[in-house]
């Protein structure tokens, strides 16, 4: 009779596994994608770019990421704010915001009150491809956080996700152990998978 543990155990696995069954289809064709310049899945020659002025009231002075806030609410944008350097002019006010499938760069002429907005819009591969690198913030860059509602979503979902895989692999492992028969074919699989990846890791690490 199975103990309460391999019941639960047994539950969580396949329960986690049908949860995150769709997240795990989506990393794992995304990552085919940046490995293959598969034709069919061209989305960078196939975008739409777009370019408008209008007019906007923001401050000329304040918190840059309440400006740029400000100026996105009045231009009907949404998307992680990112911030491409430092302007020269003081006169002008510069950001891009970035969500899956579309990027959006404003430069407003705070003087006039004119903003000029380019937006560039990838096919559905190009927004599964972003989504598999998605993030909101860049390393080293203390400027560039997240400032859009559903990155911080996101990042959840993918720490959820990571997290998930790690049950199911030690649930996984003890199932395997459970079964005494499967325990040399099972030990051979698992030596072969940290051979392999251990060669990577420190290999790699090696060479550089």
């Amino acid at each position: 009779m199975r103990s309460a543990v391999e019941i639960w155990n047994r539950k969580g696995h396949y329960y986690l596994g049908l949860y995150f069954l769709f997240f795990l289809w989506l990393f794992a064709f995304t990552g085919l994608l940046l490995n293959h310049g598969w034709q069919f899945a061209e989305f960078w020659p196939n975008r739409t770019v777009t370019r408008f002025e209008r007019e906007i009231q923001v401050p000329p002075t304040g918190a840059d990421l309440n400006r740029a806030r400000r100026a996105m609410s009045q231009l009907g944008i949404t998307g992680e704010i990112e911030w491409t350097g430092e302007s020269k002019d003081p006169a002008l006010f510069q950001f891009r915001a970035v969500r899956p499938g579309k990027i959006s760069t404003v430069a407003i002429d705070i003087a006039r009150g004119n903003a000029t907005v380019e937006q560039i819009a990838f096919n559905g591969w190009g927004t599964m491809r972003v989504l598999h690198t998605f993030t909101g913030v860049r390393r080293g860059d203390a400027r560039n956080g997240r400032d859009w509602a559903l990155t911080t979503v996101w990042v959840l979902a993918m720490d959820a996700v990571s997290a998930g895989l790690i049950l199911m692999v030690l649930s996984g492992i003890y199932m395997w152990w459970r079964v005494p028969g499967k325990r040399r074919a099972g030990l051979a699989a698992l030596m072969l998978g940290i051979t392999l990846c251990g060669g990577f890791v420190f290999g790699l690490r090696a060479v550089l």
